[in-house]
């Protein structure tokens, strides 16, 4: 006999699903710590995003500790059973081969070698770029491709080089140069090891200061970055609070640079080391750490126009003691066009957020809230990458169970994840 549920007992079912599906989906919490640093040998706050290799392992940088206390390079390899094995592969030393990386993350080149940047330290005591070579017994040996001096080419490289099609090496200095506002520079490779570098851009309050951020390229080979606050700073006129800047290539070997969005506080302000990211539309994303309706920050949008014109949009203002604040993080995006990043700061507990952005179909924008960091599973974060299943990795500076940051993992759930069935009118 079929038994037919009346109106009251139907919107009870319903109730019923919903909240045991809630429920079940909130005891399995998206966020995991997948390994605290002690502060010791395994190094101590990951100031960079992750870099995963192909077998789903993750490269990172610690800005502290290790052998020396001048930060380490290090390796997280899943055991299969859920957990993962921390190895450092290299510390640094602060002597010739530099010490203290700082934002960004590592990059692979064609051969399985890993590179990035050091703030400090090397032969002058100004940063390098090095790179770090797999040997066949398992370890690796590091090297330095450049040694900044301090002079024109610049000081304090703090965001990881990248590679173009020819295997050359494009990067950011925050300081010094012709000019004292830091650099944008290309390292050429040649035989026996050797590079030659090449400033491109010298910065010189044009108006565009000290960037810290890495270099993205659009696919007709223009690269796009962030600069800080110009000379003066924001609070002057006419309210220099950062740009977005694009450089274009041309056959001679030059490169023509160019503002395509100049903050102007109400908008944001000193998008620092947030980075950019594009999609398929060619669309640019980023964040700014300061500034917007409440003064912490704000989550924009820039959108090509006719000519070489852009037109700016955000898409969120961050409140601070609600959604967190002072975003300073490259975000990811999925294969649906959402974005997820974190703030860096305050949040209800007052460590940081996990959010999610995601586009409405009349061109307005959703914003939540997936995480709140407590400090205990870890505080600050910074940047993310996504693997191949959709699981985000990130990592924070400080917090976990030594107080000297994390690596977490973060699934993003379903909100009826665990539905077996729905209701039958």
């Amino acid at each position: 006999m079929t038994r037919t549920l009346t109106l009251p007992a139907r919107i009870f079912s319903v109730i019923v699903l919903l909240l045991s599906s809630t429920l079940i989906v909130m005891s399995q919490n998206p966020q995991r710590v997948l390994y605290s640093f002690t502060g010791g040998a395994d190094g101590a706050q990951p100031h960079q995003a992750l870099t995963l290799d192909q077998a789903g392992n993750l490269y990172g940088t610690t800005f502290a500790g290790g052998i020396y206390g001048a930060g380490t390079i290090y390796r997280l390899s899943p055991n299969g059973d859920g957990t993962w094995k921390q190895t450092v592969l290299y510390s640094f030393t602060c002597g010739d081969d530099g010490g203290y990386t700082d934002w960004g993350r590592l990059t692979f080149d064609a051969a399985g070698n890993l590179y990035g940047v050091t703030v400090f330290c090397g032969k002058y005591g100004q940063g390098t770029v090095f790179k770090l070579t797999p040997n066949p017994d398992g370890t690796w040996t590091e090297s330095v491709v450049h040694q900044f001096t301090g002079g024109e080419d610049g000081t304090q490289p703090r965001t990881v080089p990248w590679f173009d099609a020819a295997g050359n090496l494009y990067g950011t200095v925050a300081y010094a140069g012709a000019y004292g506002c830091g650099t944008i520079y290309k390292l050429t490779p040649s035989p026996g090891n050797e590079w030659t570098y090449r400033a491109i851009h010298q910065f010189m309050d044009d108006p565009a200061c000290s960037s810290w951020v890495g270099l993205i390229p659009d696919a007709a080979g223009n690269l796009y970055g962030t600069t800080r606050n110009a000379v003066g700073g924001c609070t002057d006129p006419p309210q220099e609070c950062g740009t977005v800047f694009k450089l274009t290539p041309s056959s001679d070997g030059n490169w023509t640079f160019s503002v395509i969005h100049q903050f102007i506080g109400s908008d944001g302000s000193d998008p620092s080391v947030s980075g950019l990211i594009f999609d398929e539309a060619g669309n640019l994303y980023g964040l700014t750490q300061a500034g917007g309706r409440y003064s912490t920050g704000v989550l924009f949008k820039l959108e090509p126009g006719a000519g070489d014109t852009w037109v700016y949009q955000v898409l969120h203002d961050f409140d601070g003691p609600t959604d967190g604040g002072y975003p300073i993080s490259q975000m990811v995006r999925d294969a649906h066009g959402n974005l997820y990043g974190t703030a860096n700061l305050v949040g209800p507990f007052g460590y940081g957020t996990f959010f999610k952005a995601s586009p409405n179909s009349d061109g307005s924008w959703r914003f939540s809230v997936l995480h709140n960091f407590t400090g205990s599973d870890g505080a600050y974060p910074l940047g993310l990458v996504r693997d191949s299943a959709g699981n985000l990795f990130g990592t924070t500076v400080f917090g976990g169970a030594y107080g000297n940051g994390v690596v977490y993992q973060f699934t993003p759930v379903s909100p009826c994840a665990m539905c077996q069935h729905a209701i039958a009118p």
